[in-house]
């Protein structure tokens, strides 16, 4: 229901253009200088004759905040980075009327200004805050008669701060500052009033108010870390985390005045650039501080001072609000453990957006976001698929004046295009399997003129329909070497144009599905001999002696190879293993697609070795190997986790959103197979055993879906129930 409720609001707050009346006013504290790191807390006090049935409070900060009402926490860290375009800002609803009461209530807000550019943040300039709720009997607006003051407590670490990319600073706390609960009912000191920054809710500074498109996170309690050691040598507590997960760290000490204690990840340098710290700075006595800032890793290390006493360490989880509710498990450990790290990956790679890594970047790359699309379905619950189109939409809305779009959005100190991944970003893998896999396509009439724009007229073609190679900003296919640059972007565009002839074809845009057939089809005549050199496909420019796998692989899975070419790319990708992983997922599906599963299996069990080899790690990463240059934590390496799923099982969408969808099983070897994954209308269950030619099947078909069960050349149709039979 939550799910439904929040593709409703997303439908109507673009058919109205975010119409909203709003009533109250951006706030911030007097002493307010709108530095980096800036922490302000605001309060307001007031009286209700009657608790109300329901009030949603709309919330709206530049960057972060954190809610309490009556002394109870509300929303741990609430808003979203900037912005849903270069000049806009996102808002928060939250209903507040379950925290009120009859009588005295107060209603504390701690926000956190970024207050500098990021590869995932746009600056507004000004540290404010906007609390909007009014229904007509009760109203309950920012404006001069809230308290208001700068957090001293709260400042930046000043070395071994984070990379460029992050806008977020390393937080330090002086203890001999801390306020205190201050946010709570009974605090007894006052602030100084609120300032006024501006009248109005929309205005030059924050832009148009944009309601927030994604849940709010999901946070833990504080929790006991799994075990915790220290070294007295280096006067370090190494604290396990059970996973890698997204943390904030806690401490309750006892200690005298002025000892610093440091707080950090496994991951603050994993990939070669710092990530999120944070430092602690003691008062005397007894005394509590959770580091709001959050980090990822698989363990905390707090570096203790002499003096210090440590009486308690825990750590609280948060994260976007969705469940890894997939699954698999095979008679192959290998491919067990490779699943469970996959998911871990993608659901720690998510919080305001998609983004590359945890650490370093925190960047939504849409090269990324094409393989998290696929790996959403078959891993996580619903709720995902929103940050998947939140970030659709800020991709177009990001567009520039001459059509242009680009990644890491939203960006303060970016503005590149890299063009394979724009092509990727639109096209078949892209938005196309968004809208097939949900079953939503309220999102392609709003972002259709601005796709076609960026098709047609960035991109030119020569007389046979082939685009130019165009460096854009930074022309980057994959890592690695042996990339064939001019074929790889052929086959992204002609799979662009696949998925805008077919959105054209659900908008009745017949004129633009007319021409996109002929582009398509004249592509397709001469595709062969533009490419084709006998035993692979090759540009004129591709000058390396063994082949591109990636261009084989994309020639495969976009239907422009025909099915006699298949033994000859078997070779190449028997011999050329140039792929990252990345581009491995498309690999591994040609391969599927050439009916050549146990090659397959046998090439990933290859490349993923490595990384499974690293046994304390819980997530895949960016490269196949680790040398202490690149991360180990990137969900573009997850794509196993579809391939199992889709191809081993066999499990495929024939309509959009699993309508009804086929099994058609290569088990490539495995002799058991067990996966679920979560569809719009229910849960898909299977059960496979294969043994002596026959194919024992049990098989859950949710609600209102069909399926077709396919092998050896039988299918077997079912309707929505529970089933088990043979297959022989």
């Amino acid at each position: 229901m939550r799910y439904l409720l929040l593709i409703l609001i997303f439908i109507l707050c673009i058919l109205q253009g975010y119409a909203v009346e709003w009533k109250a006013k951006w706030i911030e504290a007097q002493n307010c200088q709108e530095s980096p790191s800036t922490w302000q807390v605001f309060r307001k006090s007031f009286n209700l004759e009657a608790k109300p049935k329901a009030l949603v409070a709309r919330i709206a900060v530049d960057s972060k905040y954190w809610l309490w009402i009556n002394g109870e926490l509300v929303v741990f860290e609430g808003g979203l980075k900037r912005g849903p375009s270069p000049t806009d800002t996102y808002y928060d609803e939250v209903d507040i009327a379950p925290y009120m009461r009859r009588g005295h209530n107060t209603i504390a807000v701690l926000t956190w200004f970024f207050g500098k550019e990021g590869f995932s943040h746009k600056n507004s300039g000004k540290a404010g805050l906007l609390f909007d709720a009014y229904d007509g009997a009760v109203g309950i607006l920012s404006d001069a008669t809230w308290e208001a003051d700068v957090y001293e407590a709260y400042g930046v670490v000043e070395k071994d701060g984070p990379n460029h990319r992050l806008p977020e600073s390393a937080i330090r706390f002086d203890g001999k500052k801390d306020l205190g609960k201050w946010y709570g009912v009974n605090y007894d000191r006052h602030f100084p009033y609120a300032k006024v920054i501006d009248t109005d809710a929309e205005n030059e500074i924050y832009g148009k108010l944009v309601p927030r498109p994604i849940p709010l996170f999901k946070y833990s309690q504080l929790q006991k870390y799994v075990s915790t050691q220290y070294d007295s040598s280096k006067g370090t507590l190494r604290c396990k985390l059970p996973y890698d997960a997204q943390v904030t760290p806690y401490l309750k000490i006892k200690a005298t005045a002025g000892k610093v204690i440091d707080m950090r990840t496994d991951c603050f340098n994993k990939a070669g650039e710092n990530s999120i710290r944070a430092e602690y700075v003691t008062r005397d006595g007894i005394q509590e501080y959770e580091s709001l800032g959050w980090m990822n890793g698989n363990w905390v290390e707090y570096t203790i001072p002499d003096g210090v006493e440590i009486i308690d360490v825990k750590y609280r989880e948060s994260g976007y609000d969705t469940e890894i509710a997939g699954s698999f498990e095979c008679n192959d450990p290998f491919w067990n453990e490779l699943w469970k790290r996959s998911a871990r990956t993608l659901y720690v790679n998510m919080r305001d957006t998609y983004f590359d890594c945890p650490d370093r970047e925190r960047a939504q790359w849409w090269g990324d976001m094409v393989n998290d699309i696929h790996e959403n379905f078959y891993v996580l619950t619903p709720s995902s698929w929103q940050l998947i189109k939140k970030g659709m939409f800020e991709l177009m809305n990001w567009q520039k004046p001459d059509g242009v779009i680009y990644s890491p959005i939203p960006a303060g100190n970016w503005s590149k295009e890299l063009p394979c991944q724009m092509l990727m970003s639109v096209g078949l893998f892209g938005f196309y399997s968004q809208y097939y896999y949900s079953g939503e396509s309220d999102f392609i009439a709003p972002l259709y003129d601005r796709i076609h724009k960026y098709l047609h007229e960035v991109w030119s073609v020569d007389d046979d329909g082939f685009v130019y190679t165009r460096r854009g900003g930074w022309s980057w296919a994959d890592w690695g070497t042996h990339i064939d640059l001019h074929l790889i972007t052929n086959e992204w565009y002609y799979m662009a144009l696949t998925a805008e002839q077919r959105f054209a074809e659900i908008l009745n845009r017949k004129g633009d599905e007319k021409d996109l057939i002929a582009l398509l089809e004249k592509m397709e005549r001469n595709f062969d001999r533009r490419f084709w050199k006998g035993t692979s496909f090759r540009s004129d420019d591709y000058k390396e002696v063994e082949d591109d796998d990636r261009a084989q692989a994309l020639a495969v899975v976009s239907g422009l190879s025909s099915p006699d070419k298949y033994p000859a790319l078997l070779e190449v990708f028997k011999k050329s293993h140039y792929a990252s992983p990345l581009l491995e997922l498309y690999v591994q599906e040609a391969m599927f697609k050439m009916g050549q599963g146990e090659e397959a299996l046998k090439r990933a069990k290859q490349q993923y070795s490595n990384m499974l080899s690293f046994k304390e790690e819980t997530t895949v990463f960016e490269f196949w190997d680790y040398k202490g240059k690149r991360g180990t934590n990137h969900a573009w390496a997850s794509g196993m986790t579809v391939i199992l799923a889709r191809d081993v099982c066999g499990i495929r969408p024939t309509s959009p959103g699993f309508r009804t969808f086929d099994v058609a099983p290569q088990l490539s070897g495995l002799k058991w197979v067990n996966t679920s994954l979560v569809t719009r209308y229910g849960k898909i269950i299977l059960k496979l055993k294969e043994d002596k030619g026959s194919l024992r099947v049990s098989i859950t078909v949710p609600e209102k879906t069909e399926s077709d069960v396919k092998w050896n050349g039988k299918t077997r149709h079912l309707k929505a129930g529970k089933y088990t039979f043979t297959m022989r």
